[in-house]
């Protein structure tokens, strides 16, 4: 499953001049993890996140800190430029979900901007990995019982079932005509397309076994 199969294509973006406060409301009202900042020419230049907006911003309650001698407030920029990270990880629109997965994890990012070439295309969140993995059994059997069988051109030969995303295709009647393997190896990959599948299993009369 590639990126573009659960990206969410509707960005919301503010540009560098934008209010931080005004970024800080987006993030809130939308409940978004992070806001990309495009120029006038629609390039993308940086990225502005809860953590970004937040920094600095809410003051210490003076009845529960004592405030120490020399200590000194300081100015706070006001624009998202003073606040937004510039060097902005960014995925390709054909990535393979599952590296982004471990790129979330790997480096505890929230969500990403997606790309073709230099042009932003939509926005990757953890949400989003979610909402392709939570899907229900039955929704996953149907897609992928259609994908085998318009693959294989051979309808009502196969038996799909699908338990907490584990799903297990077994043929039930015919052969394969095709050399050893091939038929388990193809469908398998077939499978590990279709969003919420987290393992595959493939039966086959052709070689009596599981691939």
């Amino acid at each position: 499953m590639q990126v573009r199969d659960v990206m969410t294509r509707e960005v919301v973006t503010v540009g560098p001049d934008t209010s931080a406060k005004y970024a800080g409301e987006l993030l809130a009202e939308h409940g978004f993890a992070a806001l990309p900042v495009l120029d006038e020419d629609a390039q993308l230049i940086g990225i502005v996140a809860e953590a970004d907006v937040l920094r600095d911003r809410l003051p210490r309650d003076p009845r529960l800190h004592l405030r120490r001698d020399g200590e000194q407030e300081h100015a706070l920029p006001l624009l998202v430029r003073g606040v937004m990270t510039e060097d902005v990880r960014c995925v390709e629109s054909g990535a393979d979900v599952s590296d982004v997965a471990k790129l979330f994890v790997d480096e505890r990012l929230r969500s990403v901007p997606v790309v073709d070439g230099q042009r932003l295309v939509g926005i990757v969140s953890r949400r989003d990995l979610l909402r392709a993995l939570v899907r229900t059994d039955s929704e996953i059997r149907a897609e992928l019982t259609d994908l085998v069988e318009r693959y294989t051109g051979e309808l009502g030969a196969w038996d799909v079932t699908v338990t907490e995303g584990v799903a297990t295709v077994r043929r039930t009647r015919g052969e394969s005509h095709d050399p050893p393997g091939t038929e388990e190896r193809a469908l398998t990959a077939l499978a590990r397309t279709v969003g919420g599948v987290v393992a595959v299993q493939v039966l086959s009369s052709a070689v009596g076994g599981p691939r």
